[in-house]
């Protein structure tokens, strides 16, 4: 019975330390949706074999016309993450990790009754995925970033898909 607990808690012990090896560091875009930014700059910054930061900066403007009003909409957005990272098999790994996201945004009403209104927001959020990361340095990733917003921000999740190349 020894054996087999001491077989069993060796097994467990062993499965937590098998490990991804992540790049010292990646450079790349995520294309996301949801309540996201769409095309976001995506940088990691490996700590370790199993931990990594990630941070994605996102900004548009935009302006659309309804019922014969311009209105015109500016917004950028910071996420910072921190991942622990599993390797499944040669190249493919999983990820999970809490983050935060902050930014500001800006929206005005170009007629003569001028209005504006902008602020700040911040979300705490999360991040899950998997990633393959090829041996020439590229990395797809794709994952799932749920957001619970804390101020001026909805919650929601954004999906969204990666290429980044590995700097090792």
């Amino acid at each position: 019975m020894k054996r087999i607990l001491l077989s069993l808690i060796s097994v467990v012990f062993l499965a937590c330390f098998v490990n991804a090896q992540t790049a010292k560091h990646a450079l790349g875009l995520r294309f996301g949706d949801g309540d996201g930014f769409g095309t976001e700059i995506s940088y990691q910054h490996g700590l370790n074999t199993v931990n990594r930061l990630e941070f994605d900066l996102g900004f548009n403007s935009t302006h659309e016309y309804y019922n014969n009003t311009r209105y015109n909409y500016n917004r950028w957005g910071l996420t910072g993450l921190y991942q622990w990272v599993w390797k499944i098999d040669r190249g493919l790994n999983w990820y999970v990790g809490p983050g935060a996201k902050i930014g500001s945004w800006s929206y005005d009403q170009s007629i003569y009754d001028y209005k504006y209104n902008n602020g700040l927001f911040l979300a705490a959020t999360g991040d899950i995925g998997i990633e393959y990361c090829f041996p020439v340095g590229i990395q797809l990733a794709l994952d799932a970033r749920p957001e619970i917003g804390l101020i001026n921000h909805g919650s929601g999740i954004n999906v969204g898909f990666a290429i980044r190349y590995q700097f090792r």
